[in-house]
């Protein structure tokens, strides 16, 4: 992968993140602690997990060689979400370091070594790419949250009613 073949997975990665932002709102406001599907994380937990160490961490960890994604504390961050609106928040927060991030990846970053606590060789690509898949596979588990509290989550490909700045040709 190269910057130009980035820009364009970023931005849909973007759309996508802004379908994920839709997810979280539908979710009800009580159900961000509750654990509506056994031996799953709760969405809060999920949100921390996912914005966090997944988007933010590996972004950064891409623009900086090294991914820095401290799991252990993700269920303390997760308490400290007292809201859906701090929950949403935190969201937004990570995406607006993930995106500040990664404008600054080149193709150097993209083929270079990539430090991570996993203990996997990876290079900026392949760093994204994992990326995509734990975010697509996470966002799925809101989906079934959303389902499992009893709200009805968005259309998958609704990307027009994304919020502003996340949907189509916002960039």
């Amino acid at each position: 992968m190269d910057k130009n073949a980035l820009n364009g997975m970023w931005d849909f990665m973007r759309q996508k993140y802004g379908m994920y932002l839709r997810v979280l709102d539908a979710i009800p406001a009580d159900r961000f602690h509750d654990q509506p599907i056994a031996d799953m994380r709760t969405p809060a937990q999920l949100v921390v997990h996912t914005s966090g160490n997944i988007v933010r961490a590996i972004a950064e960890g891409v623009a900086s060689g090294t991914i820095e994604a401290p799991e252990a504390s993700e269920d303390d961050a997760a308490a400290a979400l007292a809201s859906k609106e701090d929950v949403i928040a935190y969201a937004r927060d990570a995406w607006a370091r993930a995106d500040a991030a990664i404008a600054g990846v080149g193709n150097e970053q993209l083929s270079g070594p990539v430090e991570n606590q996993w203990g996997i060789p990876l290079n900026g690509t392949f760093a994204m790419a994992v990326l995509g898949d734990e975010f697509l596979h996470h966002r799925g588990q809101l989906y079934a949250y959303a389902r499992a509290c009893g709200a009805e989550p968005p259309f998958m490909w609704s990307f027009e009613d994304n919020p502003e700045g996340f949907e189509p040709g916002a960039h």
